[in-house]
């Protein structure tokens, strides 16, 4: 590039050369994520006789920091440059017999010449002669920052070009107007084209399977915001065969924010299946017949429920003890429990057995997901596996109390026992009017001194829960406030049991009290793998991660503080309310079900084990060893998680009654959202969850024997829970009845 109408060429070339230089510090250039580094700027003068203006660009470069080198000649001048490569070249061509120098760079009184002929003779940049040397500073500093750096940029875009070209993955890019521009090796070879056949169409002309029109619009809703889309997508090749991918399209967003480029990604379904039998093959040997039949009866290492029943005879004392000690033979089937079982037996065994145990466990660890069990075929449950797909995957109105007192005698009568863990939220919820949450929250919060602890008034508190049950749906069968009233009861319950009572702080109990209540607020029916699929407004706000339970944690921060008439943390001092809000956003999200086996794994290692470890040495009485395992910051954390996780969860762990009512309304809300996603056409996420087929029997016991037994064993084991763990073997017998008589309702025909 060459600036205006002087007698000097400046020529953007690129390497090294060094003659006059001073030294000066080496840069660093950022381009994109890349961090690049740049030596010494290089610059070749060419001047026939030294002048005040190569002398100018002389002491340009001085200053600048760049080497500089002086040739007089043409011949001495290409010698130099092919020896060291110059970023910069200055020709002074006030004395070139091929241009009439006068005329060009001093003759300004005429019209401007053109400097097309410059351009075509390879410069880059014209000079107007100035022998100032502050110009020349200028000059060569507005090159080094414009046309070298960019010709230094565009020299790393071949290492990029070149990982491309190498990469196994499918990569194409196109323009903002879907404009194909470029395709790797991998892309043309996986879609049957020849090189260079796919760059310049139009992704219109290029065949693909047929796909519903809103299918196509979930996608260009999400990329054309600039957020990124993953999924499933069907193409057909050159020849007509038709392939599944797995797609990743990445938005790229240039200079005034918007989108330049569309990058994506694809990887045949069949390399995946390929990947997964490998692992299925390397694993073959640790898998066991208990493991292969774990959904046609309990999983192995879990308890047998059927044993439970003779464990609330004993003494609490004793039953502490015996559930402690099953604490050590406690196994969920997760790839890290996996390597920490192999690692103990290789302790004791000899040393071919160790090198094979610990080849296993690193066969083991190079699985991705370490918390989450091994499921096997669908066949073998389809609902477990449907569960585990829909679940991880990702009236007349009622005047509200003025206080405690105003509460009308039906419903005080209703929350007479409360404390208990037998207490009929149904009855609750029939004399509010399906307005629990406000009567119940009332009480507890009460109880607990809620009000106190974060210096608001009755009234304050008493508004907050009004606003937050408007916005639980009603017409949810399932996720409605009754089912948070629920979960505020269990939590309340947990937290009076005396090992809780001795591991948490009031700041906790506050925490996990606020947290019960507005765990599920806004609760649309649905699961976060439908909004993923359906490219809902909160799926792609939230990034298809932990979509719900995001919302709800911001839902109800943005409900409370947005007007001071609800809004209990009003007058607390910022610290502590900072503290409060990252532990029950904390707790709220510890409910999303993709996290489930990794909170009960680190609880069952971090806290079950060592106290069933201190126990079995005969340290009860040692308080401080167990203080400081239910203290520790870590613990606490994972104490509170897996408090609501139960509470959240706790169904199957009521009276009979209470947990058939909550299966037919789960069940329920599972059916309408399967009936939505054939009416959408969206993948069904559940599909053993149809109205028409459906057992509920199977699908509870399934649900029990995957999520709940586990985790209820270990939280037994740590809080003392006799009742539940009664009421979780009386269900589980009751739905086995049900499923032996091939009954797929929630109760039996009367007879």
């Amino acid at each position: 590039m060459l600036p205006s109408s002087s007698s000097f060429r400046l020529q953007s070339i690129q390497q090294s050369s060094w003659h006059l230089f001073v030294q000066a510090p080496v840069t660093d250039v950022q381009f994109g994520p890349m961090r690049l580094h740049q030596d010494q700027l290089q610059v070749l003068l060419v001047f026939a006789e030294e002048d005040e203006q190569s002398n100018g660009f002389r002491w340009a470069c001085d200053k600048a920091g760049f080497r500089c080198n002086i040739a007089r000649t043409p011949q001495s001048a290409l010698e130099c440059f092919l020896d060291k490569h110059h970023d910069i070249i200055i020709i002074d061509h006030r004395h070139s017999r091929y241009f009439d120098a006068e005329a060009l760079c001093r003759h300004t009184d005429r019209e401007e010449s053109s400097i097309l002929p410059l351009i075509s003779a390879g410069f880059t940049r014209r000079y107007i002669e100035n022998s100032s040397r502050m110009a020349c500073y200028n000059e060569l500093i507005q090159l080094e920052f414009g046309q070298v750096q960019a010709q230094f940029k565009l020299r790393a875009c071949n290492s990029l070009f070149t990982a491309l070209e190498k990469s196994q993955e499918a990569i194409e890019i196109t323009s903002e107007d879907h404009v194909i521009q470029y395709v790797n090796p991998a892309f043309e070879t996986m879609m049957g084209y020849q090189i260079g056949e796919l760059i310049e169409k139009e992704l219109t002309e290029v065949p693909i399977n047929e796909k519903k029109a809103d299918f196509l619009d979930t996608i260009n809703s999400c990329i054309k915001i600039g957020k990124e889309w993953q999924g499933m997508y069907y193409a057909k090749k050159k020849n007509g065969d038709s392939i599944q991918q797995n797609v990743k399209i990445l938005p790229v967003i240039g200079q005034g924010g918007k989108i330049r480029h569309y990058v994506s990604i694809s990887r045949l379904c069949n390399d995946n299946n390929k990947v997964e039998k490998t692992c299925e093959c390397i694993q073959a040997e640790s898998q066991t017949d208990t493991q292969t039949c774990r959904h046609k009866d309990m999983r192995k290492g879990s308890l047998d429920v059927r044993s439970t029943t003779s464990r609330g005879s004993d003494g609490s004392s004793q039953r502490r003890r015996s559930s402690m000690a099953r604490v050590h033979s406690m196994t969920i089937e997760a790839p890290i429990t996996k390597v920490i079982n192999i690692i103990n037996a290789a302790q004791e065994s000899s040393p071919m057995p160790v090198a094979e145990a610990l080849d296993r466990a690193l066969e083991i660890l190079r699985t991705t997901e370490l918390y989450s069990p091994q499921l096997g075929t669908k066949d073998e449950d389809p609902h477990t596996s449907d569960l585990v797909g829909g679940l991880m995957t990702v009236a007349g109105s009622l005047s509200s109390p003025i206080s405690l007192n105003d509460i009308p005698p039906r419903i005080t009568q209703a929350m007479e026992n409360e404390e208990q863990w037998d207490f009929d939220i149904f009855e609750l919820e029939a004399a509010t009017h399906k307005r629990p949450l406000v009567y119940l929250g009332l009480k507890i919060f009460a109880r607990f001194g809620i009000c106190e602890f974060l210096n608001c008034s009755e009234s304050t508190l008493r508004s907050w829960l009004q606003v937050i049950e408007a916005n639980y749906h009603s017409s949810n069968s399932y996720h409605n406030s009754t089912h948070s009233a629920d979960v505020l009861h269990a939590t309340a319950y947990f937290l009076s049991k005396e090992r809780v009572k001795q591991t948490l702080d009031p700041i906790d109990e506050v925490a996990a009290l606020i947290a019960a209540t507005v765990h599920d607020v806004d609760h649309p029916g649905r699961t976060n793998s439908f909004l993923c699929n359906a490219g809902s407004e909160l799926a792609i706000l939230y990034n298809d991660t932990a979509v719900l339970e995001s919302h709800h944690a911001a839902l109800a921060f943005q409900l409370t503080t947005r007007d001071g008439k609800c809004n209990i943390f009003k007058n607390m001092e910022r610290n502590e309310y900072r503290t409060l809000r990252q532990v029950i956003i904390d707790m709220v999200l510890a409910t999303e079900m993709t996290k489930h086996f990794e909170h009960v794994n680190k609880f069952v290692n971090s806290i079950n084990k060592p106290l069933a470890a201190l126990e079995e040495n005969g340290n009860n009485g040692d308080g401080e060893s167990i203080k400081t395992v239910l203290r520790s910051p870590e613990n606490r954390i994972l104490i509170k998680r897996m408090l609501i996780k139960c509470a959240d969860i706790s169904n199957p762990c009521r009276p009979r009654e209470q947990c058939i009512e909550w299966a037919g309304r789960i069940s329920e809300e599972y059916f309408a959202q399967t009936d939505e996603e054939r009416r959408q056409g969206l993948p069904v996420v559940m599909p053993v969850f149809d109205r028409n087929t459906c057992s509920i029997p199977k699908s509870q016991l399934s649900f029990i024997d995957y999520f709940i037994i586990d985790m209820f064993d270990a939280w037994d084991a740590f809080a003392d829970l006799p009742n539940l763990m009664e009421h979780l073997n009386n269900n589980i017998k009751y739905w086995k009845g049900l499923d032996g008589r091939n009954l797929r309702v929630l109760r039996p025909p009367p007879e």
